[in-house]
């Protein structure tokens, strides 16, 4: 049907709209793939599994950004700030399955690390139609947390260009906040709103525009390296050990006891009743034995350390 002249096509879309994605890696179609559906089954898998190894590279060549990006966050939390991802669709799960990870693995109090996602929490499981446009509660969603200067918010889009993220961005360095703008094309609207851009370009979907594909592994590593390692230099580990964790189950409780014990060489026994002392606090646990010192004492000196564990060794008595 011929234009209107009036900027949408025939089924209402704004040609402008389109000309973008048009323009976009991750919305390409690869020619090459135009008989994917008759291939066979192994070589489908094959040839997927060839796509997923090209993306730890792109994400390697993003590693200087990202680091910039993990230090200042790092820097604004140890001030008490907070970590706060927004994103829709794939992008907006794999921020609230990040932030819930943080609790019982790093020990994070649950408003520490945020997870939003358009259309709010019912959007994790269904598509909440519309959701990625509206501005309006991208900026609501901010101004609800009372979003400010010692916050780190980290917009989440595969396109770059998704207005719910764009949006958030905006919205939290208007409040002063430090922001980060994670996506897969290079030169995106959220790069550009961004105070840190981590473009990870991991190029054209096996299944045209499905970014939940070779993205969202992306977004998924970024996502993994920034709350991972943020949380190391706030002294959330002790080496490559999870001292942080919240013994919530038992399989935690056997991984606490199993931390104890490599970080101090102490036998299953002891290991088990200096976590006894210290009512399940691996931290503390280590440091009363490491330091010999009782609970109380342990649990004073990782205060005045700001729970940094090499530090509350080196100055016990």
């Amino acid at each position: 049907m011929a234009s209107t002249g009036t900027g949408t096509d025939h089924q209402g879309l704004d040609r402008g709209l389109r000309d973008e994605l048009a323009g976009l890696a991750t919305e390409a179609r690869r020619d090459d793939l135009a008989d994917i559906d008759r291939m066979a089954t192994a070589d489908i898998l094959r040839t997927m599994n060839a796509e997923d190894a090209k993306v730890p590279a792109a994400v390697a060549d993003a590693v200087p950004a990202l680091a910039a990006a993990v230090d200042a966050a790092a820097e604004r939390m140890r001030h008490g700030g907070r970590l706060i991802y927004a994103g829709a669709g794939t992008a907006g799960r794999l921020g609230v399955l990040d932030a819930s990870e943080c609790p019982p693995t790093f020990g994070t109090d649950p408003a520490q690390v945020i997870g939003l996602i358009a259309g709010g929490p019912r959007a994790v499981g269904t598509a909440v139609e519309g959701a990625e446009d509206d501005t309006a509660a991208a900026a609501a969603d901010l101004s609800a947390l009372g979003v400010g200067p010692d916050d780190t918010v980290v917009g989440v889009s595969a396109s770059g260009r998704t207005p719910y993220a764009v949006q958030a961005v905006r919205t939290a360095r208007g409040a002063g906040a430090l922001t980060v703008g994670v996506s897969c094309n290079p030169g995106s609207p959220l790069g550009a709103a961004a105070e840190h851009p981590v473009e990870v370009v991991v190029g054209p979907e096996l299944i045209a525009g499905s970014t939940r594909l070779k993205a969202g592994t992306a977004q998924k590593l970024v996502l993994n390296m920034l709350s991972t390692v943020t949380m190391i230099r706030l002294g959330k580990t002790y080496g490559n050990l999870m001292v942080d964790l919240r013994a919530t189950n038992e399989k935690l409780r056997a991984r606490s006891l199993g931390i104890v014990e490599a970080a101090t060489g102490a036998s299953p026994e002891d290991a088990e009743a200096a976590l006894t002392s210290t009512g399940g606090g691996v931290k503390e646990a280590i440091l009363v034995l490491a330091a010999d010192v009782d609970a109380a004492t342990a649990a004073r000196l990782l205060r005045d350390s700001d729970g940094r564990l090499r530090e509350a060794i080196a100055a016990a008595p």
